[in-house]
């Protein structure tokens, strides 16, 4: 289930392209708190009607360099006869500074069929300097340090700094979120185009959602920009409930099926 692993890893928001017009600033001074330590959202994972797989958002606290922090774990993996076939365990970290809402360190660790890659990278904001640590399946570890913009995040730091910032009634449709990232070794932005309201079906019964488009880059897994959506609780939460993507290898969708510890 190749096809599948494709998808996990689409999870981690990989997105790079860049949006004609920005309408919203990249960081706001308003700042809500839609979630905490203890969150834990399960979703299962589709292609089409079968059900192959099943990932978890989870946010704990922890304690990096004698600071407290958000540990925010996204992971994705294979069950049933698509693990039997093609075993997928991946996971997506990242380390938030609660009070400045942005990561003081990220790691990857993939690991799907025999292909194994893990990386770290710690944000020195002082220094305004990052150093990475690259380790591939029989490989030497590879290191390195180089300099980086001003409020650089991982791709799941900005999902969650959204989720604090930027996904409320502020928004008009055609208006686009902005987040400089960096991911697989590469500076690049992430930019999220805001569609409007929709009412959906989930877990939790009907929800009034912001419903979103992040600029997925055609050519390489998606055929067009617009080939990835995602479903918003418009609460106090602000959880994804549906994440849908059009992909060269057919359609994906993770829904959400249980939420645990919300804020609200």
């Amino acid at each position: 289930m190749k096809r599948l692993s494709i998808a996990l890893a689409a999870l981690a928001f990989a997105l790079a392209a860049q949006a004609q017009k920005t309408h919203r600033p990249q960081y706001d001074a308003a700042c809500a708190e839609a979630f905490g330590p203890g969150e834990k959202l399960t979703y299962v994972v589709k292609y089409g009607f079968i059900k192959g797989g099943e990932g978890t958002f989870s946010v704990r606290d922890t304690v990096v360099d004698g600071r407290h922090v958000n540990h925010i774990v996204c992971g994705g993996q294979t069950t049933g006869l698509a693990d039997v076939v093609y075993r997928v365990r991946d996971s997506y970290e990242s380390y938030m500074d609660p009070e400045t809402q942005l990561p003081v360190m990220s790691k990857r660790n993939i690991a799907e069929g025999r292909y194994r890659y893990n990386d770290k990278v710690v944000y020195d904001r002082q220094e305004g300097k990052l150093s990475k640590t690259v380790k591939r399946r029989d490989k030497p570890e590879e290191k390195k340090t180089e300099e980086m913009p001003d409020r650089l995040m991982d791709i799941v730091a900005a999902f969650y700094h959204a989720r604090n910032n930027a996904f409320d009634d502020r928004l008009a449709p055609g208006d686009t979120i902005y987040y400089q990232t960096f991911f697989s070794n590469e500076i690049f932005p992430l930019n999220i185009r805001y569609k409007g309201k929709e009412t959906i079906k989930t877990a939790l019964g009907p929800r009034l959602c912001y419903k979103f488009a992040p600029v997925t880059e055609a050519g390489r897994s998606f055929e067009g920009d617009d080939d990835m959506h995602l479903w918003i609780t418009a609460d106090s939460n602000r959880i994804p409930v549906k994440i849908k993507f059009d992909m060269k290898v057919g359609s994906f969708v993770f829904e959400l099926t249980k939420a645990e510890g919300l804020k609200h």
